[in-house]
């Protein structure tokens, strides 16, 4: 048996292993309480390794850099919770030679998470830990599906007065795959955008035409947000152009007319907040923007 539900902090650390994958300490320092000294979360990460709930490796080449990740019997314990429960089971990474193939790209999710969180605490908005969900999938028929690298949920607007949630689909790029590979994402949205499942069974003429399977989980479609790491300021340039060449076709017209899909580099992100004025209309990428908008 375990206790970790005897403090909110445990309860927290472990959901937000379980549900963002892979995190540093440092990360889940930040996190978890960045008001307080790091050593307390080494602590709580040590306590619940001996319970059995997460693991960690160790990156030798990073200065012996410690990654946490749940365990099999972490990700059980928290998917039981309420805040967890009725998610598609994440892909543990238990193992610690999978955890070192996955670490990279994740460890970079994870930053962008916590870029969003940061942002909302110091403008007193609203982006909590467990608003950030990584793969989250969304069928396209029987055999194929949509799974973005984070979907994110943020309330804009101070606390105490009426905001607005607003949501979004992130992909997140580290220059591993070429851009025609990433814009053609701009394709895999816009089928996700349209697709309607086909009725079970002969319709009758009573009922309603079927709608968009999005409409049944989102008031509206969230924006799209193209996040660009793992290469300098010409890399960049070369995957928005990639970008703007594929939202100038026909075919996407209707889909880039009704979401908002715009794309920035993670080190602006980083240094100026995901809330400033950081962000390139894919269709119009000279311009810059906020995302909120």
């Amino acid at each position: 048996m375990t206790n970790v539900d005897a403090g909110s902090g445990d309860r927290l650390a472990l959901a937000v292993l379980t549900q963002y994958r892979m995190a540093t300490t440092e990360q889940m320092h930040r996190i978890l309480g960045p008001e307080v000294r790091i050593e307390q979360t080494r602590r709580r990460l040590a306590k619940l390794r001996v319970e059995g709930l997460v693991d960690r490796i160790t990156l030798p080449q990073a200065g012996r850099l410690r990654v946490w990740f749940s365990t099999q019997y972490g990700v059980q314990v928290a998917s039981e919770w309420p805040e967890l429960r009725g998610r598609r089971p994440p892909k543990t990474v238990s193992d610690p030679t999978a955890a070192r193939l996955r670490v990279a790209h994740a460890l970079v999710v994870t930053e962008t998470g916590l870029a969003f969180v940061e942002d909302a605490r110091r403008r007193g908005e609203v982006c909590l830990p467990l608003d950030w969900l990584p793969e989250v999938y969304h069928p396209l028929g029987s055999r194929e599906a949509v799974i973005p690298d984070a979907l994110l949920f943020y309330r804009h607007g101070s606390e105490g007065h009426k905001g607005s949630m607003l949501r979004a689909f992130v992909e997140v790029d580290r220059a591993t795959m070429g851009p025609e590979r990433l814009a053609a994402k701009l394709t895999t949205y816009a089928g996700l955008h349209r697709y309607t499942p086909a009725p079970l069974g002969r319709r009758q003429l009573a009922e309603p035409l079927p709608q968009e399977e999005w409409r049944r989980h989102y008031p509206l479609f969230p924006r799209l947000l193209f996040v660009l790491a793992g290469t300098g300021p010409a890399g960049i340039e070369t995957r928005i152009g990639a970008l703007r060449a594929a939202a100038t076709t026909l075919a996407l017209s209707g889909f880039l007319r009704e979401v908002p899909v715009l794309a920035a580099p993670l080190t602006d992100l980083l240094q100026h907040g995901p809330s400033a004025p950081v962000w390139r209309p894919v269709q119009d990428p000279d311009q810059r923007a906020s995302w909120m908008r």
